[in-house]
């Protein structure tokens, strides 16, 4: 869903974007390590159940709830009405294990802070110096408004936005990574296909997390950018006349498997511009700490 920023100095004219966000600042946070490495006893195995039933049969268990539906790339009020959701053999090893992206990778060991999202497997991976630290399902630009894909960095943010494309949508823990376009991440309905209007769809909690995990950018007293935000990198193609990518788990569950070395392949364009923002932000830190 596109984003515009009223108010703001810097680009004071109407994007191609429909939010009207009230920026807050917040300090970033440091991970709270949520990725436990904790892995399945088995290997994990795919089933298809009627999305009502089970959805009604497992009320009480949130976690397990939470995850049938990251898998699905939606949202529970999603997977009740689907006629039928991919259920994993087990629920007990951490979500990491259920998503494809790899929990370590060598080649972004020197990067601080990135966030990935995948356009093809729906889905998105926060690293801090290689390690990941979040990970959870998005749902993206629909073909005719299309997220558009390369390295952004985090700039404004906002707890609560109105879209002005329909007043009635009211999108939570905005952060925009493309001003101009608009483009950002924020709560709203998942529905379990690409279907938002260029942004990246996130659960509630996800989007809180990365909202107050991820750099502001920083502006200098004429409102020029002086200190970009987290670098994030959107990357693949979504398939849009073909049936649902993670309904292949059900065969093969490992067929959306990211691997590292396709990570590090993604970033080697991008890694001198990425580390070269990150030494200003790391060395405006120690200035502000002297």
């Amino acid at each position: 869903m596109k984003n515009y920023l009223l108010g703001a100095a810097l680009f004071a004219t109407l994007f191609l974007c429909y939010c009207n966000p009230q920026e807050t600042a917040t300090a970033p946070v440091k991970a709270k390590k949520l990725i436990d490495r904790k892995k399945p006893v088995a290997a994990i195995s795919y089933h298809y159940e009627q999305g009502k039933r089970w959805v009604n049969d497992h009320k009480g268990d949130t976690a397990f709830l939470r995850l049938v539906a990251t898998i699905n790339r939606a949202d529970v009020k999603h997977i009740a009405a689907m006629d039928s959701i991919l259920v994993p053999s087990d629920s007990i090893a951490d979500m990491a294990y259920y998503l494809p992206f790899p929990v370590t990778v060598e080649a972004i060991k020197e990067i601080d802070k990135i966030i990935f999202f995948s356009y093809a497997t729906q889905a998105f991976a926060a690293y801090e110096n290689g390690e990941m630290i979040y990970t959870g399902a998005t749902n993206m630009g629909r073909k005719k408004d299309p997220t558009p894909t390369g390295l952004f960095y985090t700039n404004w943010k906002a707890e609560t936005t109105t879209s002005t494309f329909n007043d009635e949508w009211e999108l939570k823990w905005n952060f925009n990574i493309e001003n101009k376009l608009g483009v950002g991440w924020h709560q709203y309905e998942m529905p379990g296909y690409p279907a938002s209007h260029s942004c990246l769809r996130l659960m509630e909690e996800d989007a809180k997390y990365l909202y107050e995990w991820a750099h502001q950018w920083e502006l200098d007293k004429k409102e020029a950018v002086i200190l970009k935000g987290t670098p994030v990198i959107v990357f693949g193609n979504y398939d849009f006349e073909g049936v649902k990518p993670w309904s292949a788990l059900a065969a093969n569950p490992r067929a959306l498997d990211i691997s590292a070395a396709t990570i590090s392949g993604i970033v080697s364009t991008y890694l001198p511009q990425i580390i070269a923002e990150q030494d200003k932000r790391n060395k405006r830190t120690v200035e502000d700490g002297m």
